[in-house]
């Protein structure tokens, strides 16, 4: 089934690889015109030369989400580059695991800065451009990347879960804020479970390293275990779920969240 994206603009923040890069890839297939940020520079410069070399329209701006004046420029960028900004994909976060009572407060910080700082504030922006009067002013789609932690208490990612549960009742009470105030503006989340990107092989070994699994092999073994579904995830299998919230077909759907775990959370 095509789901069309033609003539809407989406700005993909950590969209060089793993999940965003899907989200990206999946998006301009449908017709979008997309800009990736991020701070990996030459991952995002390949993914969107890709997208290109396959006909769609990319491009990648660098940009390090905890910074405002970085949001400024990355946000001005895609409006001028394609008239516009229907889909806001909130996707740059960083993952640490660490034992709480081992945890270093610059650690937190960081985590904190990017993970919910760097997506209030960009929401600040976009919701600025996408409401009536602003310099997209059409209203759009906003879709924040949580996470299963964000739902369920996790071993070794106290820091990660907290921030994850702040993007879910951000993205609440800022669908509710813009549909209160008539912006068009649709806010929602999606929860992935484990999914094979370089991201969740890391933390597979960090597990093994804290001592949650005693090998490599016993955390695949565990981990597929909990996916009554028989597999972990993979990066496509999030970005459907984001195309759904991205395109005319969620319409109706505001402040809701997505679990896309193969049924984890569910046992």
């Amino acid at each position: 089934m095509k789901i069309d994206l033609t003539g809407k603009v989406a700005y993909i923040s950590g969209g060089a690889a793993g999940i965003g890069a899907s989200i990206a890839q999946l998006f301009a297939e449908q017709g979008a015109g997309v800009v990736i940020g991020d701070i990996q520079v030459e991952r995002g410069e390949a993914t969107a030369a890709k997208i290109r070399e396959q006909g769609g329209k990319a491009i990648f701006v660098r940009h390090d989400a905890a910074e405002e004046a970085e949001w400024i420029a990355a946000l001005d960028l895609a409006i001028k580059t394609y008239g516009g900004l229907d889909i806001f994909v909130n996707n740059a976060a960083i993952e640490q695991t660490c034992m709480i009572t081992d945890v270093e407060l610059a650690d937190v910080q960081k985590l904190i800065a990017i993970n919910v700082t760097g997506m209030i504030i960009g929401h600040k922006h976009v919701i600025r451009a996408m409401r009536p009067g602003g310099v997209a002013g059409k209203g759009g789609s906003i879709i924040n990347l949580s996470s299963v932690s964000g739902l369920i208490g996790t071993p070794a990612l106290g820091v990660y879960t907290a921030s994850k549960g702040a993007v879910r009742l951000f993205s609440k009470s800022a669908a509710v804020e813009c549909g209160r105030l008539g912006y068009g503006i649709r806010v929602n989340s999606i929860y992935p479970g484990l999914v094979e990107t370089d991201m969740g092989n890391k933390l597979l070994d960090d597990f093994v390293g804290l001592g949650v699994f005693k090998d490599r092999a016993d955390a695949q073994l565990q981990m597929l275990a909990g996916y009554p579904i028989g597999r972990t995830g993979v990066p496509i299998d999030i970005a459907n779920a984001a195309l759904f919230l991205a395109s005319d077909l969620s319409s109706w759907i505001t402040g809701t969240e997505i679990v896309v775990d193969g049924g984890m959370t569910a046992t």
